[in-house]
């Protein structure tokens, strides 16, 4: 198929038009080009491939993810800290959690 009669990606087809020239959607949408149809000169549906479809299914909310999401991660986090020796500590024992810095605070002008 010729890429002269393709549909560029920043223009919508019209729903009279995809459905005459459906074959050259699909090309598009199998190429990576989300293909936007109009009805009635308003934003209808998006064909987009199976890949890509797939794809946005597993980064939806209330799907499966490989990933956590905030909240999974934050929730995942242990309730209580397991003590350890902090190195250098001459015998005191302190939570892994609760390292001190040795800081001092900045000076800051106000006026």
């Amino acid at each position: 198929m010729p890429l002269s009669i393709l549909q560029s990606p920043s223009t919508a087809w019209k729903l009279q038009d995809a459905k005459a020239q459906f074959s050259a959607v699909v090309e598009n949408a199998l190429r990576g080009v989300p293909q936007h149809v109009t009805r009635r000169g308003k934003q209808a549906v998006v064909v987009v491939s199976q890949q890509d479809f797939e794809l946005l299914q597993r980064g939806a909310p209330g799907r499966a993810r490989s990933t956590p999401n905030l909240i999974e991660h934050l929730l995942a986090i242990p309730k209580e800290a397991k003590e350890a020796k902090q190195p250098g500590a001459a015998g005191k024992r302190v939570r892994a959690n609760q390292i001190r810095l040795n800081a001092e605070p900045r000076e800051l002008d106000f006026s």
